[in-house]
């Protein structure tokens, strides 16, 4: 599964972000169950996976963190 741009993931919503986390959670587990069955036959995408993951997972916490800091800062 190929991730949009990073600059494309930015402009997603807090729900769209967490939707995307469901997504490549789901994806990541399918491919983790292909992998210990034998049926996997690229196993690097799996690590490709789980770094998209990691990215939107930041993403969806800068997001979510962004209006707290505003708010002790005023």
């Amino acid at each position: 599964m190929a991730i949009k741009s990073f600059k494309e993931l930015k402009n997603l919503s807090k729900d769209e972000l967490a939707g995307k986390v469901r997504e490549f959670e789901e994806s990541l587990f399918q491919a983790r169950m292909k992998r210990a069955t034998g049926q996997l036959q690229d196993t690097a995408s799996i690590w490709r996976m789980r770094k998209d993951l990691a990215r939107v997972k930041t993403l969806a916490t800068a997001k979510a963190t962004k209006p707290a800091a505003a708010a002790r800062k005023a």
